[in-house]
This record gives structure tokens, sequence and C-alpha cells, in this order.
């Protein structure tokens, strides 16, 4: 019985698409970011209408239709180095996503961050910027900072992710040394 139901579900829905995707037309960027948050269970960083009315009508679409068959997505990582730079990073992202967050380590601390002790070293524009992890805190010029993000912007003076701008993401190259 809960077949007919979804079976049911899934009619209705293809039968709005067409009143939603024209929906997206009139509707304003803060709009279009909340249903981009609804659709994606993730806030979006641009406010470009016109990107986000193209994504959004996609994500409609996807989930009214169904997304790619696993023998297109098996295609598509047998393509790999040889597909355009954009389909690999999509494709990292959604690996990324549904890998499990980090978790933290024993003692509390953000798995992303070694041991304390460790340095830190990151070339910024010709300077060699060296910061410490300490216990709750890290140490960057003699002086304890409570962050890693505070640190970057200070160096830089825009606002940064500290676990990016030092290199502690994945797929990251900065170098650590201990």
């Amino acid at each position: 019985m809960a077949k007919k139901g979804t079976a049911r579900a899934a009619r209705q829905q293809l039968s709005d698409l067409p009143k939603q995707l024209a929906a997206l037309a009139t509707m304003s960027v803060p709009a279009l970011a909340a249903k981009y948050l609804e659709l994606y269970g993730e806030p979006t960083r641009s406010r470009n209408r016109d990107y986000l009315r193209k994504r959004l009508a996609f994500r409609l679409q996807e989930l009214a239709e169904g997304g790619l068959t696993a023998r297109a997505v098996a295609r598509i990582a047998e393509l790999g180095d040889t597909l355009p730079e954009s389909w690999r990073m999509r494709q990292a992202e959604a690996e990324k996503k549904s890998a499990a967050p980090p978790l933290a380590v024993p003692d509390g601390r953000d798995a992303r961050l070694p041991p304390p002790g460790t340095v830190l070293t990151r070339v910024y524009r010709g300077t060699e910027l060296r910061v410490t992890v300490r216990e709750g805190s890290f140490e960057y010029e003699g002086k304890l900072h409570r962050s890693l993000s505070s640190i970057a912007k200070l160096v830089t003076g825009t606002a940064w992710n500290g676990f990016t701008f030092f290199g502690l993401t994945a797929g990251s190259s900065k170098e650590v040394t201990q």
C-alpha cells in the first residue's frame, strides 16, 4: 500500500513541477536563497539571481523526475580525469558531503587539529607564517589566539576559514610540521 502512496506523491510532484519552475522567475534573491536551503540542505553563498534560478530548477527537476542513473554515475566515474574540471569538482563535493563529519578526538579537540606542539606553516605573500598549536589556543608571533581564523584575518585583513587558510582541510597541500 505504501507504494501506491509514494507513486501518487511522485505524480503530484511532477504535475506541480511547471508551477514550481514558473514561481522561480518571480522570486527575490532572499526567497531563492531560502528555497536553495530547503532543497539542498545547506545555505548558498551566491546572490546571483540567474545562477540560483538555474540551480533550483535543476534540483526541482532532479527531485521530481529522478537524478542520474547508476549507469551514468558509473560512466562519469570511469571517465575520471578526462572529464571537465567543473564535473570533477562537483563529484569531489558530493563525496565530501556524503563522508561522515570529523569526530572529536577522545580529549574533546576538533579532529581536524593536529596535536598540541605542532607548528603550522604557510607562506603568504612571500612571508612564512608559523603558528604553534597549543592546548585550547594557537600561538602566533608570541601572542595567543582563540582560533586559526582570527590569525588568518589578522594576517590577510579579510575573513578566512582558518582550517582552509592553514591547509587543514581535505585535499590541501599546505605544509604542517611537528
